[in-house]
């Protein structure tokens, strides 16, 4: 080509396009780095919350133990007490109240299924199994030790007795059906 002459109109589209390309592949590459960035700061946070909320766990853990010792002193307690064992008892009495609030307060809840309660595997541990009468089959006759769950989350599971498949009413709970295998059991394996 000399001066003065003009490339050729294919040569500039190819220009023009190249550079179109480069400039959305840069464009892309910065709207990935924003979101990325986005999504770490967000990480971030939702790692700091959780911190927050659950660095009292293992303290409460510890707790559990106080407040389990204190209802089975409360449970030991004569209740005909009068005089000074009688304050004694109240002021226990006061204590636990106490310390219950503060657990809940601070988003640490009681799990204490009741009879015919369904059996929650993520909020109960099961420490026997047994026919019952009354309790259809898999729902928990009676509760061994309550548990307690911080903000949703199981700090200690309630320990329970589970009624054995077949007990209880015809209708109602997880075993009552016979004919049921269990969910996604194969009974041919």
């Amino acid at each position: 080509m000399h001066e003065g002459e003009a490339a050729p109109e294919g040569d500039e589209n190819a220009v023009v396009d190249a550079l179109i390309a480069e400039r959305d592949q840069w464009k892309d590459r910065a709207l990935r780095a924003v979101a990325d960035a986005e999504n770490t700061k967000r990480r971030a946070e939702t790692q700091q919350n959780d911190a927050r909320a659950y660095a009292i766990q293992r303290f409460a853990k510890d707790l559990l133990g106080v407040a389990d010792t204190l209802e089975r002193g409360l449970a030991a307690a004569p209740k005909d007490a009068e005089g000074p064992t009688a304050a004694m008892v109240t002021g226990l009495e006061l204590t636990q109240k106490s310390l219950l609030s503060a657990f809940e307060a601070n988003g640490l809840t009681r799990v204490d299924p009741a009879p015919g309660d369904a059996f929650d595997p993520h909020l109960h541990q099961a420490m026997m199994e047994q026919p019952s009468d009354t309790v259809p089959g898999g729902a928990v006759i009676q509760t061994l030790q309550p548990g307690y769950a911080l903000f949703g989350r199981t700090v200690r599971a309630a320990m329970v007795v589970v009624a054995a498949k077949g007990s209880g009413p015809a209708t109602g709970g997880a075993y009552a059906d016979p004919n049921t295998t269990g969910g996604n059991f194969d009974a041919k394996a």
